[in-house]
């Protein structure tokens, strides 16, 4: 994939497109950036708990220097969400999201529909999960369509194939790139390490992991230090987490995560 130009002029457009939800559909509002060109690689943003934050923005930014267009999703409009208090059940509710997004972009002449991958944060990097299992994939797209390639930031490690409707097993094929901090308290520290071993026991070559010491959730989101609770930290006994900034490992991730995507798609 060629480089675009540092300073080049990427389009931004709101758009919305919608979900597919085969019972209550939502129009979902998103933000599509596009460098210059054609047949593009595409990636799916998706954010986390507390909504659209300087995350998205700070990954997309990268893609779009590297060539790729990026479309950030926002889950949480549609569905009046104020915050991390009042956020669906589940994850699995917004996945039609996600693949709505896939479908949206396949679409657009720009985009090469073969070449789209997806990445999140938190709630996101669970969505990115979730869309690399056959179950959900068959389930939204009837086999017509998939992601390419996963990029899931501090997706909870824990919870696969521990939680129903969670189970991370029966995939794609599509490469999957977890990336998380040490001092992440929904996990332990070797809690991802561990499940992307016990993957790689099924699915040889498919998952694989970065871990960044001193970082905690949320390393990359550059607002303010926060600390929230949660029932699904602490490997699901539920409790505090602290988002801090931390600058070198955001750096290094962002970086990860576009050599990913150029390799990948």
């Amino acid at each position: 994939m060629s480089q675009v130009t540092l300073g080049a002029t990427i389009a931004i457009s709101q758009v919305s497109f919608a979900s597919l939800s085969p019972t209550a559909p939502l129009q979902v509002p998103a933000e599509l950036r596009l460098p210059p060109g054609s047949a593009l690689a595409a990636v799916v943003v998706v954010h986390g708990s507390s909504g659209i934050d300087s995350r998205g923005r700070f990954h997309a930014e990268a893609l779009n220097q590297a060539g790729i267009a990026t479309l950030e999703i926002d889950m949480w409009k549609p569905r009046g969400v104020a915050g991390p208090a009042s956020r669906p059940r589940g994850v699995p509710e917004t996945l039609p999201d996600a693949y709505g997004a896939l479908a949206y972009l396949a679409r657009q002449r720009s985009i090469d529909p073969s070449r789209i991958g997806i990445m999140g944060f938190s709630w996101g990097g669970v969505v990115s999960m979730l869309t690399a299992t056959k179950r959900y994939t068959d389930l939204y797209m009837g086999g017509a369509r998939q992601f390419k390639a996963h990029a899931p930031l501090y997706p909870v490690c824990w919870v696969y194939n521990r939680v129903p409707g969670y189970e991370f097993a029966a995939l794609t094929g599509a490469p999957v790139f977890i990336q998380a901090g040490e001092l992440d308290t929904y996990d332990l520290p070797d809690t991802c390490s561990r499940l992307v071993a016990e993957t790689d026991a099924k699915a040889p070559g498919i998952a694989s992991l970065a871990m960044y010491p001193g970082a905690t959730h949320a390393f990359d989101r550059s607002e303010p230090e926060i600390t929230i609770s949660d029932p699904f930290s602490h490997l699901g006994a539920g409790g505090d987490v602290t988002f801090r900034h931390k600058p070198d490992a955001a750096e290094r991730a962002r970086a990860a995560v576009v050599a990913f995507f150029r390799s990948k798609l």
